[in-house]
C-alpha cells in the first residue's frame, strides 16, 4: 500500500491497510509505503525501497494510464486494475489535474529525480509489520 502519510492527521496507508485486513488479508503480508506522496514517488520507492519488480496498480481508470506509463519507464512490470465505482461529476476538475500531472510525470519519468524520501531497503519477502507506523 502506498500513499501520503506526511502528517499525523492525514494517513492514507493505514486506512487502506485497515480495509484489507478487515477483508481477511493477514496484516503481516501488507507492506505500507508512508512516503508515497505522488504516483511517481510511490512507484520509484516500490522499486528501490521494497525491491518490487512486478506491481498491481489499483486506481481510478483516468489515473491508470499515467501510473502504468511511469511504471514502464521505471522498469517495472505493471498491471492496472480500475476501481471506479461511479462516474465522477466534477470530471472537468479531474481532467485538468490529470493533464497537468501527466505533463509533470512525463518529465519525471525521463529525468528520474529522487523521491522526497528514500531510506533503508525493506524487501517484500519479509514481514510487512516492519512498515507499521
Amino acid at each position: 500500500m502506498s500513499g501520503d502519510h506526511g502528517q499525523d492527521n492525514y494517513d492514507e496507508v493505514n486506512a487502506m491497510k485497515d480495509f484489507v485486513v478487515e477483508q481477511g488479508v493477514p496484516p503481516e503480508v501488507v507492506f505500507m509505503d508512508h512516503a508515497g506522496f505522488s504516483t511517481y514517488e510511490s512507484l520509484y520507492r516500490a522499486r528501490d525501497i521494497f525491491q518490487i519488480k512486478t506491481v498491481v496498480i489499483v486506481s481510478q481508470q483516468y489515473h491508470l494510464y499515467r501510473a502504468l506509463y511511469i511504471a514502464e519507464r521505471l522498469g517495472l512490470n505493471a498491471y492496472g486494475v480500475s476501481c471506479d465505482r461511479r462516474v465522477y461529476n466534477p470530471y472537468l476538475l479531474f481532467s485538468v489535474r490529470e493533464t497537468l500531472a501527466r505533463c509533470k510525470d512525463f518529465f519525471y519519468s525521463i529525468f528520474q529525480p529522487l523521491p522526497t524520501y528514500l531510506g533503508d531497503v525493506i524487501p517484500i519477502t519479509g514481514d510487512g509489520s516492519a512498515t507499521n507506523g
